[in-house]
Formats: structure tokens, C-alpha cells, sequence
């Protein structure tokens, strides 16, 4: 682990209790999609993937770079898919399968979300985690036969949603 990775981790465990004590006593749950700290949950994900913003790192820690760039007309783009072989079908926080990148306009990707997939067989159906579904059955660039998937947006906003399946701010140029 960085220590960049080290010392965002140390700042957000700082920050979490502080922002938890602002709730008062006895009042009632903020909804899921409504909390403001709903992110907390993401802080796995953050840490382990803190790294594969220089993008060599993801692909020296056994991320594969798929072909193109994955973008839908008028939704926006997923980006250029990374995927570890070894993380599709995990449901590891820590560990998706995936990593999203688009060009940086200086010749180089940058990190932009992160992708859970599962494998979509006969009779099975999507799993959940972070309390969303997966989306699909669908096809991702790097894998093979359908798959179900889970993006999450955390290192760019998307003003489509955390989870929203692409991303208009997204560009394969």
C-alpha cells in the first residue's frame, strides 16, 4: 500500500466519527440513497484501488487491458476496461474485477471507476452489493459469454450516479 493510500485511509477514519456525531441521538435513519455518508461504505474500495491511478500498477498487479473504449451514444462512456481474471466472480469490496479509465489528454489514462462482474449462467441471478444490483445480463470488453456488473464511479463524478452503468462526463477521446 502507498503511502498516499496510507494517509487518505488515516483522513477518512479521522473524519467518518466526527461526521457521524453531527446525527443527533434518537434521530431517525437518513435512506440509504439520501446519506450523505453513504461513501463510507466505499472505503475498501478506495484503498485498494488508491494505487492503479498510475495506471502501470494496475496492469504490473495483473489487470489486462481490454481492447477500445466501451461508450454508448447519448449515455456516455464506461471507458477502457482492465480486467483481472482472477477478481470476476468476487464480490470483494477490495477486489473488483475491473478498473475504468479514460485518456488523459496528455497520452496516458486516468482512473476513473472501478467494475464488480459475475458471470451470468443459466438460472442465476444478479447479486447485490453496496445494496445495488447488479445490471445485466451484458458483455464486457475483456471477458468472455455474459456477465453481470456493478460499476461504481468513485474516482470521477458521474452526474448520472454513484452506480449509473455509464458515465456522460465519461470520453473515449
Amino acid at each position: 500500500m502507498s503511502l498516499r493510500s496510507r494517509v487518505g485511509g488515516v483522513a477518512l477514519a479521522l473524519a467518518v466519527p466526527f461526521a457521524l456525531a453531527a446525527v443527533p441521538a434518537g434521530a431517525a435513519p437518513v435512506p440509504a440513497a439520501a446519506d450523505p455518508f453513504g461513501w463510507t461504505d466505499l472505503t475498501p474500495v478506495y484503498t485498494a484501488t488508491a494505487d492503479y491511478e498510475y495506471e502501470p500498477f494496475a496492469v504490473t498487479d495483473g489487470y489486462a487491458r481490454a481492447a477500445g473504449c466501451d461508450a454508448r451514444t447519448g449515455l456516455g462512456g464506461a471507458g477502457y476496461h482492465y480486467v483481472k481474471s482472477d477478481n470476476v466472480g468476487g464480490l470483494d469490496p477490495a477486489g473488483p474485477a475491473g478498473l475504468l479509465y479514460e485518456a488523459d489528454g496528455d497520452g496516458g489514462r486516468a482512473l476513473v471507476g472501478v467494475e464488480w462482474i459475475v458471470r451470468a449462467g443459466t438460472g442465476t441471478t444478479a447479486p447485490t452489493l453496496f445494496g445495488q444490483t447488479f445490471r445485466g445480463p451484458t458483455t464486457v470488453p475483456g471477458v468472455t459469454g455474459p456477465v453481470y456488473t456493478l460499476r461504481a464511479w468513485i474516482w470521477k463524478d458521474n452526474p448520472s450516479g454513484l452506480f449509473a452503468p455509464w458515465n456522460p462526463t465519461v470520453a473515449c477521446t
